[in-house]
């Protein structure tokens, strides 16, 4: 099957995701078990409100999913997943002395791997793969 790209087909909705890295090692978090894709290993991130900028939706689901600020946002690049939401990928920096405060009702774990390892995860979520692959060839 091929791929589709975003311009073949608009999304019904839209999202971000949060590219945070530190020494050589990304921030993933697992879904907790009440939302979709429970269980799931992924980027932090979740849906843009209606009247918000994608940076604005970024910045507050991190605070909502992980209880930490963010800054230094920059564009990385855009998705559409098979489920057709339309994603925005930034990286993204946490202040050093951030303490991660996970919401349970969002996410059961938060851990720093490297790529590879969140590659080789067998409940990598399908979305964050194509974008793993492009963070390994940077």
């Amino acid at each position: 099957m091929e791929k589709m790209s975003i311009d073949d087909k608009p999304a019904q909705r839209r999202g971000v995701i949060a590219l945070m890295e530190r020494d050589g090692k990304y921030l993933v978090i697992t879904r907790s078990q009440t939302i979709i894709a429970p269980g799931a290993v992924c980027f932090p991130g979740g849906g843009i409100e209606d009247g918000e900028t994608p940076e604005e939706a970024l910045k507050r689901e991190c605070r909502e999913e992980l209880g930490v600020s963010v800054h230094s946002l920059r564009f990385f690049t855009q998705s559409v997943t098979p489920w057709n939401v339309h994603l925005r990928w930034y990286f993204a920096a946490l202040d050093g002395d951030a303490v991660i405060t996970a919401n349970p009702a969002e996410v059961a774990a938060v851990q720093w791997m490297p790529l590879d390892e969140i590659r080789q995860c067998g409940n990598v979520l399908e979305s964050n793969l194509p974008i793993i692959d492009q963070l390994m060839n940077v």
